[in-house]
C-alpha cells in the first residue's frame, strides 16, 4: 500500500512539473513573440560561427597589406608646356558661308594671337603585375603625358614607357626596365561578394603608399564615366566604400588574402573628394585587356552585335515600344553582318545568360563579353515570347570579322592623304613649312571640322614642317591631339582637336 502511495505521489509530482515547464514555456513564447531569442541562430547562419560561438575568421589585414603594398607604385606624369595659336579676326573665315552666322570655330580658339598652355603635372598609382616590370594603371592617369615616372615603395625611381592603352575600359600598361620585382597575384573578381572586406592601396593626395578598408557594396555598376574617352565604353565596376581620393586612380583593390581583384578607377562625389563610394575595374576584365595589349599591342575587343539600352528601360519606354516585361538585356536592334544576326537573335529578345552566367543588365553582359576575343565561340541564352532559347555565337570585332586587329599608329588613324606644303605657298602665307591635308578618307579627321586644303603647322604645340615631322609629332600622342594651321589665302589660324581613339 505504501509503495502504491509513493508511486502515485511521484507520478503526480512529475506530471505537475512537466505541465509547469510547458506552461512557462508557452507564457515565454507569448511574451516574446516576434522578437529574437538571444543566443539562438536561424538556419541561414549555419556554419558561419564555430562551436565556441566565434566567427570562423578574424579581421586581420596585416598579412594582406604586407604582401600587396610592395607591388603598388606611385606614378607621376609631366606634360610639357605648349604654345598654341588662336584665331585672328573672324571676318576671313573661309567657311562662314557654309555654316552661316557666327564663326562656328570660335569656341575652340578664343582671342587672336598665340597663347601658352603651362606645363602640367599629375599623380596616380599603378600595380606591378610581373617581375620584369609590367605595370597596370588607368588610361586617364597616363593619357597625353610626355614623361612618366614610377616610384616604388622602396623609393627607387624609374622612367616608364607606355606599352598600350584601352580608353574603353580605362586601362593602360606601362613598362619599366627592372627585374626581380614584387608583383600582385591575380584573384577572381567573379568570386567577390557583397559585404566582402576589401582593401584599396594607392597614393592619394600625393601621400606615401596608403591602405584603406571597406566592403563591396555593389557589383556591375555603370556610372558613365568612360563615355568621356571612348565611344564603346566597358563599365561593370565593383563598388566599395573603401576610401579613395585623387591619386588612388590605377591603384589596387585586393581581398583579405592579398589577391588583386580590381583596379581603382573612380569615385562618386560632387566635390571631387571621397564621399562614400569608389569604383574598381574587375580584375577579370583587367587580365584580358593587359594580355591583349602585351601580346597584340591593342585590345582584341569582341562584340555580340546588338544594340541595347544602357540605362535600362523605364515603364513609359516599355509601354511606348510595346515591350513586355522580361529578365535580362533587351535587344533593341540587330545590325546586319553582326554575330547576333548570324546566330538568329532578333529585336525584342531578352538576353539572359552568357556561357551559362546570368546577366540582368547591360554592364553585366558587357563584363562577360569583354573577357573574350573575336573568333571565340560562346553560348547566348535569350527569352523570346516567354520561351528560353540557347544558341552558339561566334564573336566578331568592330568591323564584323574574326581576324586579329593590328595596332594602328596615331598617324594611321588620321585617315587622310598628306603632302608637304609647296614652298611658294609657305612663303606667301608667312609660314616656314607645313603639311597639306589633300584628301580626307575614313578616319578620325573625318569626325572633326578640319577641311581639305588645311595646312598643319603644329601638333600639340610641336612645330611641323613636313610629313615626317608630322609622324614624329604624333608618335607619343594619345587621347586628343590638337592640330594648328592655316587655310592658304586667309589670315586666320585654326586649331582643331582630333580624338585619336577611334572606337
Amino acid at each position: 500500500m505504501k509503495l502504491k502511495t509513493i508511486l502515485a505521489v511521484v507520478g503526480i509530482s512529475a506530471t505537475t512539473a512537466i505541465l509547469s515547464v510547458w506552461g512557462f514555456g508557452e507564457f515565454v513564447k507569448s511574451k516574446y513573440a516576434g522578437t529574437q531569442e538571444p543566443g539562438k541562430l536561424p538556419v541561414n547562419y549555419a556554419g558561419f560561427f564555430d562551436r565556441k560561438g566565434n566567427a570562423e575568421s578574424t579581421l586581420d589585414f596585416t598579412q594582406a597589406c604586407k604582401a600587396a603594398t610592395p607591388a603598388v607604385v606611385h606614378i607621376k606624369t609631366r606634360t610639357k608646356a605648349k604654345q598654341v595659336s588662336n584665331n585672328l579676326p573672324k571676318k576671313s573665315n573661309p567657311f562662314g558661308d557654309l555654316f552661316g552666322g557666327d564663326d562656328p570655330f570660335g569656341d575652340f580658339f578664343g582671342n587672336s594671337g598665340p597663347r601658352m598652355i603651362p606645363e602640367q603635372r599629375a599623380s596616380g598609382s599603378g600595380v606591378i603585375i610581373s617581375e620584369d616590370g609590367y605595370i597596370v594603371t588607368n588610361n586617364h592617369v597616363v593619357d597625353g603625358a610626355d614623361e612618366i615616372n614610377i616610384t616604388l615603395p622602396n623609393k627607387k625611381s624609374y622612367k616608364a614607357t607606355v606599352v598600350g592603352t584601352d580608353p574603353s575600359s580605362d586601362i593602360a600598361v606601362v613598362k619599366i626596365d627592372a627585374k626581380g620585382l614584387p608583383y600582385l597575384v591575380y584573384g577572381n573578381s567573379d568570386e567577390s561578394k557583397l559585404g566582402q572586406w576589401v582593401l584599396a592601396i594607392g597614393y592619394p593626395l600625393n601621400l606615401d603608399v596608403t591602405v584603406t578598408a571597406g566592403i563591396i557594396s555593389a557589383k556591375a555598376r555603370n556610372i558613365g564615366i568612360n563615355d568621356r574617352q571612348s565611344q564603346t565604353p566597358v563599365e561593370s565596376f565593383i563598388q566599395t566604400d573603401a576610401a579613395v581620393n585623387r591619386g588612388n586612380s590605377g591603384g589596387a583593390l585586393i581581398n583579405t588574402t592579398g589577391e588583386l581583384i580590381g583596379i581603382n578607377a573612380a569615385i562618386a562625389s560632387e566635390t571631387g573628394s571621397y564621399a562614400g563610394y569608389s569604383y574598381a575595374i574587375p580584375v577579370n576584365i583587367v587580365k584580358k585587356v593587359v594580355n591583349d595589349i602585351i601580346k597584340f599591342g591593342t585590345v582584341q575587343r569582341a562584340f555580340i552585335g546588338i544594340s541595347y539600352p544602357r540605362e535600362g528601360l523605364s515603364d513609359d519606354d516599355k509601354k511606348k515600344e510595346g515591350i513586355k516585361d522580361g529578365d535580362g538585356v533587351y535587344v533593341m536592334d540587330v545590325p546586319e553582318s553582326g554575330a547576333a544576326k548570324a546566330a538568329g537573335i532578333k529585336k525584342g529578345d531578352f538576353i539572359t545568360k552568357i556561357n551559362g552566367t546570368s546577366v540582368n543588365s547591360g554592364p553585366e553582359m558587357v563584363e562577360q563579353v569583354a573577357r573574350y576575343k573575336p573568333g571565340d565561340k560562346i553560348s547566348v541564352t535569350f527569352l523570346r515570347d516567354g520561351k528560353e532559347n540557347t544558341v552558339n555565337l561566334v564573336l566578331k570585332n568592330k568591323i564584323n570579322t574574326t581576324t586579329v586587329v593590328k595596332t594602328e599608329t596615331a598617324f594611321d588613324k588620321l585617315g587622310a592623304d598628306f603632302e608637304n606644303v609647296d614652298k611658294k605657298v609657305a612663303t606667301a602665307n608667312e609660314i616656314s613649312g607645313g603639311v597639306v591635308v589633300k584628301k580626307i578618307k575614313e578616319g578620325v579627321i573625318k569626325n572633326s571640322r578640319m577641311q581639305e586644303s588645311f595646312v598643319i603647322t603644329a601638333v600639340n604645340g610641336t612645330e611641323v614642317k613636313n610629313v615626317e615631322e608630322l609622324k614624329a609629332a604624333l608618335s607619343n600622342v594619345r587621347g586628343t591631339a590638337y592640330f594648328d594651321g592655316i587655310y592658304p589665302g586667309y589670315t586666320e589660324s585654326y586649331r582643331y582637336p582630333v580624338k585619336l581613339d577611334d572606337e
